[in-house]
């Protein structure tokens, strides 16, 4: 059975080795014995002077090591300083910054930055549609104002101050059971218009649930699919259960990381970093040994070049 550490002293310690962290994943990946990732065969030997697996069956790319298939795949970063990656960027509760990974572990900033975003992708998930009593919210993220110069501010910054800034769409399903916390997805959206807002509520929350919202015209056009109860900011926060104080404190905690720790998120790396405070709201009543183990099993089937990461072509593998 795989030795999970239980606190990042412990992870350093027991991660350090090479072989040990070698076998933690292998055990994570095929708790019934290594699988070929090409061809599905379990008729799989490791070569120890190689450190790597081989199929019996005969066909291209034979050989393989505990990494392909990952979102570790084709990194020249040791798993002496991948797992240790993995628990920090997920037990950091406002974020850690790729310059403090970086001095961590030893590595170059870019290459810090390119590691953080794998195990981003690592941490997206998909929750299903919601159900039961639903709170729906947006947001918009982009450059402080306060930060930009005057010239810019006045060519940019009109009305409510949101021409450049991303529209983001929150909705948190509730649960009362301490056993079981609420939860939260997001979604990335062109507007929030009423061709916009009403089709992505409808894509992530069952019809006939419970659905709380504030005053935007864009979800009134929801009321026959749900059972919508509105809470105009403009009277009230709080009306007995009416209320998006819930989603709004997920908005509070997410823009903290970013404006603390990231200081600046651009508009193409965004959806990454949701996955990011995402899971680790939806997973902050566990400890950090299951935060962490979480991580690591959803590395697997993921694959995220530099090329796609800063949106250049790809080239082929």
């Amino acid at each position: 059975m795989n030795m999970i550490p239980q606190s990042l002293q412990e992870a350093i310690v027991y991660f350090s080795d090479e072989q040990h962290c070698h076998e933690f994943l292998a055990g994570m990946r095929w708790p019934d014995g290594p699988v070929c990732p090409h061809c599905g065969s379990k008729q799989v030997s490791f070569l120890e002077r190689q450190h790597r697996f081989q199929c019996t069956s005969r066909h291209a790319n034979r050989q393989f090591t505990v990494k392909v298939g990952t979102v570790f795949e084709d990194s020249h970063i040791p798993l002496n300083k991948w797992l240790p990656a993995v628990w920090l960027i997920s037990n950091a509760k406002n974020g850690v910054s790729s310059y403090e990974v970086a001095r961590s572990l030893k590595v170059t900033q870019k290459t810090a930055w390119f590691m953080m975003h794998r195990i981003r992708l690592a941490m997206g998930v998909d929750n299903g549609k919601f159900s039961g009593t639903v709170e729906a919210d947006e947001t918009f993220i982009g450059g402080r104002a306060v930060n930009m110069h005057k010239a810019k501010k006045e060519k940019v910054i009109k009305g409510r101050g949101t021409i450049g800034k991303v529209a983001v769409m929150g909705l948190l399903e509730r649960h009362n059971l301490d056993d079981m916390p609420s939860k939260v997805q997001t979604k990335i959206l062109a507007d929030t218009s009423r061709n916009t807002i009403p089709p992505a509520v409808k894509q992530s929350v069952e019809a006939g649930s419970n659905l709380i919202t504030d005053a935007l015209s864009p979800y009134d056009n929801l009321n026959t699919e749900y059972v919508h109860e509105v809470i105009d900011h403009a009277e009230a926060y709080v009306r007995g259960h009416v209320h998006t104080n819930g989603i709004e404190n997920f908005w509070s905690l997410l823009k903290r990381a970013i404006k603390g720790t990231y200081v600046s998120v651009e508009a193409f790396h965004l959806p990454k970093y949701l996955d990011e405070q995402t899971f680790r709201f939806n997973a902050r009543k566990t400890n950090d040994a299951n935060r962490f183990e979480s991580v690591v099993e959803g590395i697997t089937g993921k694959r995220l070049t530099y090329n796609q990461l800063i949106g250049a072509a790809t080239t082929p593998a």
